[in-house]
């Protein structure tokens, strides 16, 4: 019959039924049978089914499905071996809408999409063989990990692995621009070929002159930052992905550049169409100055970036504003205008409320934390990746003259709910580091050459973590309680002690470790000095009783790590970084990301197929209490768990605010209207700020008609 002819389907009915309570209760058993319907009517009547794996991997390669290479590297013997192990481990979708997702947007099928020729099995298997490049212990490692769904590769990786006519196995870059034409074209070029391949592209716009600054002695005659805006913009909309979705792009500015207010104006619905930008999205690099003039109600001076590179010989981006001001304030050769601050801090409010943009990155918090040689000038597309660049030279021929470094997110994912019942939580993070290191190690950005540059000196990744609303809520803990920060705390150190174990072992095998490893906080050992404080140990009864059976590491053992790392180094220059992770959260069966869920039933819109509802993770009677949705909690509580977390994390963590039109009375004690309002925003960006918070993904608002103001998915990793 086929995919494309499927006909009298009973499962979407009976998701269905979950929303409609009888006798007041949730029918939640309804999932489980949508689940079996789903395999009964779509899966196993659509399946190809081989004699055994050897034909199937034949098959496949002979159609041209996955690449001979990877396959190659292995034993007939030992491909049997693994794909026996795997189907031994008896992997079950918990959900419908795991086993939906991953065969509608996951599974490979037939050229004509009637047939499906993989199950999630078979994708594990062949992510294993790929990852682990020919040794078979990592590759039984890493397949361990993936079935038993304590590690998730992000999409591109999972999707693309192993198969012959494939994406990149990332899909997540940052460039910057400098203040001439031929970094603009370049930068341009870079837009259009990372968009070709299904890439989210950061783009910092800090050294631009502003609109009316001099060109070649002549006044008024630059442009600003809004026309370039526009040009990336029609990039990303012209380069889209074979027309499965457009590409996608974020935009970061100083919030001390002359044309902040321009480029904020830019997302505003009634702006005028000749600078109004749809489906860019911004971002604004926040120094603690700026907070400082804003709590005290002070005018600000914006600073021509041009004059200011003139001056100091470097661009506005690696310029420390806030320890420079009074300096560029005082000196006569930079062109500067005034604004009063809180009147910016208003426009971002607005904006925010209004659209859920810009993003925030407080760059002092970031770099005070950075423990490697460089300047953090920026972000991602979802605020998570922290990484230092340098800026390159480029000539009239479009030739570098000097090759700078940009960004390239190699990114992955641990599931709280199952690494917490991991039989040896060491091994399954190092088994994620070889994973991640194969995947930054042959990641080849050709076509933009300072990506590949800056990727083949720091080797870097990012592991995060999804599910820990889940697991808290199955724990009966509730979500921002000082036991949950102090879990979160424990739960990031410990994935930091070990990718920091794995990284300094693979430096050790290779004798190579990542570029100025020498003149980093890791190589004086002065990163390690916090950890042997013996204050990260679990001290609540009740997070000693989850950590039991987990090592955790002692101030000795920090000790002995920092002296290993200083004589053999580390190969990745950075390891974590925690990205809001959407569509894989859903086959893992857990909450998205470490932020709280939004709704305990969540509603999802599928393009062709109507509503499908996903309850969620071990939603019972019990655990419905801890089960509270963002939009009911006091963010103050989800920005302390992220603080606690960004303690051990080398990067960044997508942290999203959720807020409501008109606010729940009592849960922010400031409140005496019950109306959201710009100051509600400024007070949680203020506290997010105090509490060490490196950045700020999106503003959500729910609204009173019960729709959302600001997307909450990083929009190169959808699929």
């Amino acid at each position: 019959m086929g995919l494309k002819q499927l006909e009298d389907v009973t499962y979407f009915r009976l998701n269905n039924e979950i929303n409609r309570p009888v006798n007041g209760q949730i029918m939640l058993h309804k999932d489980k049978e949508a689940l079996d319907a789903f395999f009964k009517e779509n899966v196993e009547p659509n399946s190809m089914v081989f004699d055994s794996i050897r034909d199937k991997i034949d098959y496949l390669i002979k159609q041209d499905y996955i690449e001979t290479a990877f396959i190659k590297k292995y034993r007939p013997e030992f491909l049997e071996e693994l794909y026996q192990f795997i189907k031994d481990q008896n992997f079950q979708f918990k959900s419908f809408m795991a086993a939906y997702k991953f065969y509608n947007q996951y599974a490979l099928k037939t050229n004509d999409g009637e047939y499906y020729l993989e199950s999630m099995e078979d994708r594990v298997f062949f992510n294993a063989l790929y990852f682990a490049d020919g040794n078979e212990t990592i590759a039984t490692d890493i397949a361990n990990e993936i079935i038993h769904q304590r590690y998730q590769p992000a999409t591109p990786s999972f999707l693309n692995a192993g198969r012959a006519r494939r994406g990149e196995l990332v899909s997540c870059f940052l460039i910057q621009v400098t203040d001439d034409m031929n970094s603009i074209g370049r930068s341009i070029n870079s837009a259009l070929q990372l968009s070709r391949i299904g890439g989210g592209v950061g783009i910092s716009l800090n050294n631009l002159r502003e609109a009316g600054a001099p060109i070649k002695g002549y006044e008024g005659a630059a442009s600003g930052v809004v026309p370039v805006m526009k040009l990336f913009e029609d990039s990303f909309s012209y380069s889209n992905q074979l027309g499965q979705r457009q590409g996608a792009g974020v935009v970061y500015l100083n919030v001390f550049h002359p044309d902040i207010i321009a480029f904020l104006s830019t997302k505003k619905e009634n702006a005028d169409e000749k600078v109004r930008v749809k489906t860019l999205s911004l971002g604004v690099v926040v120094p603690d100055k700026f907070y400082e003039l804003a709590r005290k109600n002070e005018e600000m001076y914006l600073f021509s970036p041009y004059s200011v590179e003139k001056e100091y010989g470097v661009p506005f981006n690696y310029i420390d504003i806030t320890e420079k001001y009074d300096e560029l304030v005082a000196n006569p050769n930079i062109r500067k205008t005034k604004i009063k601050a809180r009147d910016l801090e208003t426009e971002i409010s607005k904006l925010q409320q209004e659209s859920g943009y810009p993003y925030v990155v407080n760059i002092d918090t970031a770099n005070r934390a950075n423990p490697v040689d460089g300047k953090i000038i920026m972000s991602n597309l979802c605020s998570e990746i922290l990484q230092v660049q340098e800026p390159s030279l480029i000539n009239d021929a479009q030739e570098f003259i000097k090759m700078g470094t940009d960004v390239s997110c190699n990114l992955g994912s641990t599931n709280v709910v199952n690494m917490m019942t991991s039989p040896d939580f060491g091994r399954s993070i190092r088994a994620m580091v070889r994973a991640l290191t194969f995947v930054t190690d042959s990641s080849h950005i050709v076509a933009v050459p300072t990506i590949d540059h800056g990727n083949s000196q720091a080797h870097t990744f990012g592991l995060g973590a999804m599910g820990l609303h889940s697991y808290l809520a199955q724990q009966l803990i509730e979500y921002g309680s000082p036991e949950s920060v102090e879990f979160t705390s424990i739960y990031f150190m410990l994935m930091n002690y070990w990718t920091l174990v794995e990284s300094n072992n693979i430096a050790r095998e290779r004798g190579v470790t990542f570029h100025n490893f020498e003149k980093s906080d890791y190589a004086n050992g002065s990163y390690f000095d916090k950890y042997l404080t013996g204050e990260f140990l679990p001290k609540s009864d009740r997070v000693k009783e989850l950590f039991k059976d987990i090592f955790i590491p002692t101030a000795a053992d920090w000790a002995e790590l920092r002296d290993k790392v200083k004589t053999d180094g580390l190969y990745h220059q950075n390891r974590l970084a925690v990205a809001p992770n959407g569509s894989i959260s859903y086959i893992n069966d857990v909450s998205a990301s470490i932020h709280p869920i939004t709704q305990r039933i969540e509603e999802r819109q599928e393009k062709k197929i109507g509503k499908i509802y996903y309850p969620a993770a071990g939603l019972s009677t019990e655990t419905i209490p801890y089960y509270t949705s963002a939009y009911d909690m006091d963010m103050r509580k989800v920005i302390d768990v992220y603080a606690a977390a960004t303690e051990h994390v080398d990067q960044g963590l997508s942290l999203t605010l959720f807020m409501r039109s008109d606010i729940p009375q009592g849960l922010y004690e400031w409140k005496i209207e019950s109306k959201q309002t710009t100051r509600d925003l400024s007070i949680l960006r203020n506290y997010a700020f105090n509490k060490g918070i490196k950045s700020i993904y999106y503003v959500r608002t729910f609204t009173d008609d019960g729709g959302e103001v600001g997307a909450n998915q990083c929009e190169s990793c959808v699929i």
